[in-house]
This record gives C-alpha cells, structure tokens and sequence, in this order.
C-alpha cells in the first residue's frame, strides 16, 4: 500500500474540525479528500450564508415595497385618478367606470364613505383651505363641489364638456380643469369661472409651476406639449413630440426644470428642459402609462403603467437618467397617486374576473 503525503493525510482531521466549527456533517467534507478539497468545501459552508445575506439585502434594496392591500367592495370598471386629505387621513378614488368616489380611512385601512350618482368621474382635488372636494364628471360635462367633513354636496359647476384632470393652485386659490379643448379656472371659494384657456385639443394630465407663471400641458390630439402662461391666459409655447404619440401623464421637477412626459405610441419616458423645450432623455417603460410622479426627495420618477408595472427611473442629475427597476403591480393598473409626505404610492386596480378591485400601498424606501 502507497502511504499518503502529509497533506492528504490532514485531510481527514481538518474536515472534521471543519464540521464541528460549521454544524455541517462530517460526510460534507468527507476524510477520503485531499486537504485542498476540504478547504474548498470550507469556503463554500462558510460563505453561503453570506450569499443567502446578500440575496435578502438585494430584495430590500426594492425601491418599492407593496406593504398593504385595501379592498373597494363592489367597485366594478375602470379607476381613474386620486387625491388624498393629509390631515384626515383620508384618500378619495374616483371610480369611474363605478360612478362613484371611494373615499378610505387611511388609518382604518378600509372604505370609509362612498360619493354615488356622480357621471363617469375622473379628476380630483381636495383643497385643504376651504376643507372642499372637486370632482370632474366626463360624462355629466361638470365639476361637483363637497364639503371636505360630511361629504355632503355644497355646488357645482356646469359647462365643462368631458371635465377631466384637475389640479388646485394654493398660492392663486384656484382649481384648474381640463375639459373639451380648454383649460378652466374656478374660484375655489366662489365656484365661479374666472378664466379659459383655448387649446388645440382635449388636454390630459397638465403641471404648473409654484414658482412662475407657467402651465405644461399635454395634448395628446395636437402631438405636443402646450406651454401656457396663467397670469395671461394664454399659451406662449409648444413644443411638438415628433413621432412620439399618446402623451398622458406628466411630473414636473420646476427647481430642476425638468418635464417628464410618458407617452403610450411608442412606451417611453420623455425628459424635457422646461427653459427652451429641449429633448434631455427618451426612456423606454411599459405599456399603457396614465400616471407619472416625481420623488424630489430620492430623485427618482415612478411611473404606473396599465401593462402591469411601475417602472422606477432614478435622476441621477437633471440631464442623466437610468431604469433601475419594473416593480410588478397588476394588469390594469394604470393610476395611482404619490404621497411624499407619507412615503408612499397608492396604486388603483380595477375589478378583473374574480379579483375585486383594490388599492395597492406601497412604501417608497
């Protein structure tokens, strides 16, 4: 019989001591191997904890993380967009295929109050000042006004043809609405008109500056962004999107000027220099896109996308950008609401088959 070396025959002992050290069997790392195999062996019982560590870690890296469900019983069809009472805790969802607005405690969890009658609701604002609640009607071509406590029903504007995004101005206490080919603004404290503003087709999501005079607003029919000055009333800008089509969702970062435009023909993320209209970024995202946020905070737009996903772009500075995740959502879910002084991103899905339909909440981490 050939007598081992002296490094094969440590094998055996240092196995052993490698198994007594690690809580692996002795078999693991067997006597019958030579010594470098059972240093092998070592390292890899030794380092898999510290892959499994890492996979753990990666997982909560997630720039979003889907932390609640809350039910919306017996809401059927389509949910357009959503605005929330900080104070109150409360988020209203305008259900539109429902004609409904779901109103949800927050703290609670579940659906608190439930507005009925209304005709096809699709943009909403609640104006913390005068504690009110705007509703865009599509099909009723008018904006119904609630008192922000009791819900109950206070005015209403008529007129406003396909009423449909809107947005409250604080500094001007104003509410803006988009309806028809025109841009409407109402005294929020009068419900009167106090202006319209002709464009050159139905406008979708549109963003005005804090800081300036400026209005973005996308219109998809025209194939571009209208720029409108609303201390004039007028549009002093556009700036057309070539072959890029369908233009719904928009964010504005003003302190950084940057526009972020997502458009459905073909998907993509288009990032415009609000100073002269220049192209900065063409991203491409998924299918269906109907909502965009801007996270000042993280830097980072969120865009909730009816293919199913929320794709996450991170600003690295205000003329570089990068995909860095496609958060899973559900098929449908195309709207949705971001929340930077909670945290959070509140995404609308609707009723599909035997799924009822929901509000997903996610943490923004």
């Amino acid at each position: 019989m050939t007598a081992r070396s002296g490094h094969d025959a440590a094998g055996p002992a240092l196995s052993k001591r490698i198994s007594e050290e690690t809580g692996t069997r002795h078999d693991e790392c067997s006597s019958g191997r030579p010594r470098w195999r059972a240093v092998v062996c070592y390292f890899a019982i030794s380092l898999t904890p510290l892959l499994h560590t890492d996979a753990a870690l990666s997982q909560a890296r997630e720039p979003l993380e889907l932390v609640q469900t809350i039910a919306l019983p017996d809401v059927q069809g389509r949910i357009d967009h959503m605005d929330i009472d900080l104070d109150g805790e409360r988020l209203f969802v305008a259900a539109l295929g429902n004609n409904t607005v779901e109103v949800i405690d927050l703290r609670a969890g579940k659906r608190s109050a439930r507005l009925e009658r209304l005709q096809e609701p699709q943009g909403i604002a609640y104006v913390p000042e005068g504690k009110r609640l705007f509703v865009a009607n599509g099909r009723g071509g008018r904006v119904d006004v609630f008192d922000g406590a009791s819900l109950a029903a206070v005015g209403h504007v008529d007129g406003l043809e396909d009423a449909d995004n809107v947005r409250y101005q604080r500094d001007g206490g104003r509410v803006y609405v988009g309806y028809a080919s025109a841009l409407a603004a109402i005294d929020a404290a009068t419900l009167k008109v106090a202006a319209q503003i002709k464009l050159a087709g139905h406008p979708e999501s549109f963003q005005l500056e804090r800081g300036g005079s400026h209005m973005f607003v996308n219109v998809p029919s025209a194939q571009h962004i209208a720029i409108v000055d609303w201390k004039k009333n007028s549009i002093v800008a556009t700036w057309g999107l070539g072959a890029m089509k369908a233009n719904f969702p928009m964010a504005l970062d003003e302190p950084g000027r940057r526009l972020f435009v997502a458009t459905r023909r073909p998907a993509a993320l288009l990032v415009h220099d609000t100073n002269a209209g220049k192209l900065i970024a063409n991203l491409p995202i998924g299918g269906d896109a109907d909502d965009v946020f801007f996270d000042a905070e993280r830097k980072r737009i969120y865009v909730i996308c009816g293919q199913g996903v929320i794709d996450v772009v991170l600003q690295r500075d205000a003329d570089h950008y990068q995909s860095v995740a496609q958060v899973p959502s559900a098929p449908g879910a195309r709207t949705g609401l971001f929340v930077a002084a909670r945290k959070t991103l509140y995404v609308a899905v609707p009723a599909r088959g035997s799924s009822g339909a929901e509000i997903r909440v996610y943490a923004v981490r």
